[in-house]
């Protein structure tokens, strides 16, 4: 028989009550104080329920099993804090039929299930008894059920009521008691029950064997241990020497035939003794042997002998390189230097320049030239501090840096070590490795280098360091600062020649089996090559282009289809294809509004076309291109200037308010920024406004001031070059630049005519043509309607234009 009552509900998190079940129940949440105080002033019964998810801190009435256990609170207790805490006693089963409000506290309708005497079937006998004798075995496996409340459940007649005092006693998940305190037939509870007890002993019983198999094989390991060490006693008495101790003393000889320095072979001794008195299968052991050979393949003293002879050293230059006159000379004043002070600490070599031009291959030839041995670390997309100074030996796994590491590869104190990319470090939330390589490139400071690993100073002073770079702007300030930089800007097309001519073009007949009887490349078809299908500053796309004219010639080798010797220019296109540059823009006619500048990237120098394009409108100024800051203020400074001299120049003075000017640098999905375009944009805003045509053979580099003057930049070698490459005849450069000039060969000088000026005026009188000598391209043109229907403007009088 059931009956329904109105009672407050206290949702329970992480705990279940059970009927005739005694427990202390701490209480902190505000609802549920209010609904144990109003439990308090009726009659003292509580419906406990648990929530389904034990993290929720304000459940719903979804939130809370229908299921739950009326209970009679026994006694209350206020703690500090706020809290309480109550002693309660299970009662029977209770169902929730309906939530009658959540506020103060959950006030729900139940329906109280009651549970008399239940009539003892067979099924249910059976049952019981197999519960019982799962629970005994429970009890005699879990060891954490006392005897006293195994005497209790026996004592028990009623099915339900022993079904309830076992549950509470199993150590079981929430869900597995819920299931029970749901199950309000006898029989489907004490089947459940008995289930549940079947699964827990499984468990129980294999952790019994896991247990006892752990137990015996630490009984296995401490036998082991008892004889070995008797038989350590044994062989101490006969005189023999076990395995262990012949390995100390192998340690011992070889730090005493090492030469190491003190501090490194005390160390080493002391690392020794600990591995001696280290039982023989301690995993530490493995740590201080690996340590122990680290120490003793590391070469602490061992250095070759440097070859000074700076003849050789010139002739083996020349061989493996063809120009580079600064860097060579470099090497050999070093070497010079090394002859009269052997003792002399080594210099931080930096090679900065675009890919191709032979920085990597350099630093091997300076190898070769000092007969020293060569060791290459790539420290690109290095982000980790570890890679440089290694980890702590706490660490499983632990390595020394790979800065020791490469002298463990070298096998001498004095090697040429190159480190490449040292611009394409990142830093991340493992270190900054930039900064971990200060102490390494420091010449006063890498005598004593520190490897976490080592952890003992080792003596970097006697290596040679080369780094190379493609741009020093991302090199850290203090690292740059540490290191002697020099520069290897593009080659000329001379240049070029002469490498594929000596060193390439016998390479790559070779690597593709082609005799030089089958195929030979003169000087004016290597020409055609770089002219037509490379551009670059090195020569890493010549020789792919090489490479590929060698494939088509071997695969018509073995065709039988091959007989020319010398290839020809009509041969090499049939070939290769057509040209895929043209660099001969001399030949075109002048421009208005177009002007040739030169910028400087890390891959060289390259030339820069400026075009503008005035339109009728209110005197704004578009910009595009993909340009920075620093271009986009050097636009709005010329056309200030252009502004203020718009008399001199013969444009009407009201331009500003009706010509709208259009900026574009083409190539626009490649950022662009930079100081030296100044004077470019301002003379082609001139040329623009003024109709006067700019001149295509010429080409020019300088930032521009309000007032005119002429700033000197950076890059003078590349940008030149890559002017010279371009077909370009005539350059404008910063008077202040004068000097930048001896870096750039000889035979480039002689084919360039340089125009040095300090104002813009002068930029101005070699940049623009007369109006008359651009009338004939302004009648083929005939656009810039600003002025009228395609006319053209009055040629100013000579009073309004001294500039001519």
């Amino acid at each position: 028989m059931s009956k329904e009552r109105e009672l407050p509900l206290l949702p329970l998190r992480g705990i279940l009550v059970f009927p005739y079940m005694v427990i202390h129940l701490d209480v902190g949440r505000e609802r549920s104080m209010a609904a144990i105080e109003q439990a308090m002033m009726d009659e003292r019964l509580i419906l406990l329920s648990a929530q389904k998810e034990t993290e929720i801190d304000s459940p719903n009435p979804d939130d809370i099993h229908t299921i739950g256990t009326l209970a009679e609170i026994k006694q209350l207790l206020k703690l500090p804090g706020g809290t309480m805490r109550i002693l309660v006693e299970g009662k029977n089963r209770g169902k929730i039929l309906e939530f009658i409000t959540d506020e103060p506290y959950f006030k729900v309708r139940v329906e109280e299930a009651e549970e008399g005497v239940q009539e003892i079937t067979p099924e249910i006998d059976a049952l019981t008894h197999g519960v019982i004798h799962q629970f005994e075995e429970y009890a005699k496996l879990s060891k954490k059920v006392p005897q006293e409340t195994l005497g209790t459940v026996l004592g028990v007649n009623d099915p339900g009521r022993l079904a309830d005092i076992v549950a509470s006693h199993l150590n079981l998940k929430l869900g597995d008691k819920q299931a029970i305190l749901e199950s309000l037939e006898v029989a489907e509870r004490l089947e459940r029950l008995a289930e549940i007890i079947m699964r827990e002993n499984e468990i129980l019983e294999l952790e019994r064997r896991i247990g006892l198999r752990v137990r015996k094989q630490m009984e296995k390991t401490q036998k082991e241990y008892y004889l070995r060490e008797q038989m350590k006693a044994i062989q101490k008495e006969l005189g023999d020497k076990d395995e262990k101790q012949a390995e100390v003393e192998e340690y011992r000889e070889k730090v005493a035939q090492a030469k190491l320095p003190e501090e490194v072979e005390e160390r080493a001794l002391k690392e020794i003794d600990r591995l001696e008195k280290m039982p023989q299968a301690s995993s530490e052991g493995t740590v201080v042997r690996t340590y122990l050979d680290w120490i003793l393949a590391l070469p602490w003293t061992n250095m070759s002998k440097d070859k000074t002879d700076i003849k050789r050293a010139e002739k083996i230059l020349n061989e493996d390189h063809y120009g580079l006159e600064k860097i060579k000379e470099r090497i050999l004043e070093f070497l010079a230097i090394r002859k009269l002070t052997p003792k002399m600490k080594s210099p931080i070599i930096c090679f900065v320049g675009p890919p191709g031009v032979g920085k990597t291959s350099l630093a091997k030839s300076v190898a070769r030239a000092l007969d020293r041995k060569f060791v290459r670390m790539s420290l690109g997309g290095v982000r980790d501090e570890a890679e440089i100074r290694g980890h702590r030996r706490t660490y499983i796994g632990a390595l020394p840096g790979r800065i020791i590491q490469g002298m463990r590869t070298a096998g001498t104190a004095n090697p040429v070590f190159l480190l490449d990319e040292i611009d394409k470090m990142a830093s991340d939330f493992r270190g900054d490795p930039a900064a971990a390589l200060l102490e390494v490139l420091d010449p006063e400071q890498n005598f004593s280098f520190s490897d976490h690993y080592l952890d003992l100073p080792y003596d970097l002073s006697h290596t040679l360091f080369i780094m190379t770079a493609n741009s020093l702007y991302t090199i850290p300030r203090p690292l740059l600062d540490r290191m002697e930089v020099i520069s290897l800007s593009g080659y000329t097309e001379d240049e070029k020649v002469n490498i594929a001519k000596r060193y390439l073009v016998p390479k790559q007949m070779k690597a593709h089996g082609l005799k030089a009887s089958q195929l030979e490349l003169g000087d004016r078809v290597i020409l055609k090559i770089v002219q037509g299908y490379t551009r670059e500053s090195g020569v890493r796309n010549l020789e792919r282009q090489i490479a590929n004219l060698c494939r088509k010639v071997a695969t018509r080798v073995v065709k039988k289809e091959w007989k020319a010797v010398e290839l020809t220019e009509e041969i090499l296109e049939e070939l290769l294809g057509a040209s895929r540059y043209q660099f001969e823009k001399a030949r075109l006619k002048p421009e208005i509004g177009a002007a040739t500048g030169l910028a400087y990237t890390e891959v060289g120098g390259d030339v820069l076309t400026i075009e503008v394009i005035p339109l009728p409108g209110k005197g704004q100024l578009t910009l595009t291109g993909k340009l920075g800051d620093v271009m986009k203020e050097s636009a709005y400074a010329g056309r200030t200037f252009v502004r203020s001299h718009s008399r001199e120049l013969g444009i009407p003075d009201d331009f500003y308010e009706k010509t709208d000017l259009h900026i574009h640098v083409p190539e626009g999905a490649i950022p662009k920024d930079g100081p030296s375009a100044g004077i470019t944009m301002a003379t082609a805003m001139a040329s623009a406004l003024a109709k006067r045509a700019v001149p295509s053979d010429l080409a020019m580099t300088g930032e521009i001031t309000l007032r005119g003057n002429v700033l000197p930049i950076g890059g003078v070698k590349e940008k030149v070059l890559a002017a010279h490459r371009a077909g370009i005849k005539q350059v404008i450069l910063p008077e202040q630049n004068s000097k930048d000039l001896e870096e750039v060969p000889e035979n480039v000088r002689k084919e360039l005519e340089f125009h040095f000026v300090s104002r813009m005026e002068d930029v101005i009188k070699i940049a623009l043509l007369p109006v008359a000598e651009s009338e004939e391209y302004l009648s083929s043109m005939n656009r810039f309607p600003m002025f009228g229907q395609g006319d053209i403007p009055p040629d100013p009088t000579p009073e309004d234009r001294p500039i001519s």
